[in-house]
């Protein structure tokens, strides 16, 4: 099981839960004004901030804060989210949470940062996201740096600054048997899942994977589910999850070579 967050009354195991098209029905009504559906919609998605609470776990912080900042984020995404997107509400809410989240930590954060160090990152942060839709990709370092006029390694040292720092040994999940870890999922730059996943005709390799790995794939890559999302839905854990996942990956690649 994955570790059990306390929340001052609320009985996480009880929480609601609501389907796909329930989701998309109650989306729609929610953008006519119907305050009873945004309200049943936002008790359904607890699940989903809960999850994301789960990983600030290791933090010292109060829980109950943390899931009530989180729930700032859900509603946050609620209000905002488009329709017209084509997307999964989770996959539009998920990081929107994250950052309301880590804004709260980064705020409270009880190594003094001067405010200048802390304005300078912030700038960067929101250029950050003002050039990934110029480029529509991520920008670099440099190129932030640049269209800020301001010094690189000044602009690396503020977001370092601000960060919050954690253990790459730090268990993310547990199902019991075994940990997963933040270095587990390390990006590699070099030989990166997305750099040849970008490179090759996935669907097609897709289609040669088991019907569960083919399933979880899809669901995560394609559809935007997170694990968690998707362990809930087959009755098992995440960490099971995650290990399918990393084997029909690894057969991906070996049928792309």
């Amino acid at each position: 099981m994955v570790r059990k967050v306390e929340i001052t009354n609320v009985d996480t195991s009880k929480l609601p839960r609501i389907t796909s098209q329930e989701k998309e029905e109650l989306l729609i009504k929610i953008k006519e004004g119907d305050n009873e559906a945004r309200e049943k919609f936002i008790k359904g998605n607890l699940r989903l901030v809960l999850s994301i609470v789960q990983r600030f776990s290791y933090r010292a912080d109060n829980m109950d804060d943390i899931f009530q900042i989180g729930c700032v984020g859900l509603i946050k995404s609620i209000d905002n989210f488009d329709l017209s997107l084509n997307v999964q509400f989770s996959t539009y809410a998920v990081p929107m949470i994250i950052g309301e989240i880590k804004r709260y930590l980064r705020d409270n954060n009880p190594i003094r940062v001067s405010r200048s160090t802390r304005d300078l990152a912030y700038a960067g942060l929101a250029m950050k996201e003002e050039l990934t839709k110029e480029f529509n990709r991520e920008p670099t370092i440099d190129e932030i740096a640049k269209k800020m006029e301001v010094d690189t390694e000044e602009l690396i040292f503020g977001l370092e600054a601000i960060q919050d720092p954690i253990s790459l040994q730090e268990p993310i999940s547990n199902d019991g048997t075994e940990n997963i870890y933040i270095l587990d999922q390390v990006k590699d730059t070099k030989n990166s899942d997305e750099k040849w996943a970008e490179e090759m005709t996935i669907r097609d390799a897709v289609k040669k994977l088991g019907k569960r790995e083919k399933w979880i794939i899809n669901q995560r890559f394609f559809e935007g589910r997170t694990q968690t999302e998707l362990a809930e839905e087959l009755g098992i854990s995440q960490a099971q999850i995650s290990r399918i996942e990393k084997d029909a990956m690894i057969k991906l690649k070996k049928i792309y070579r």
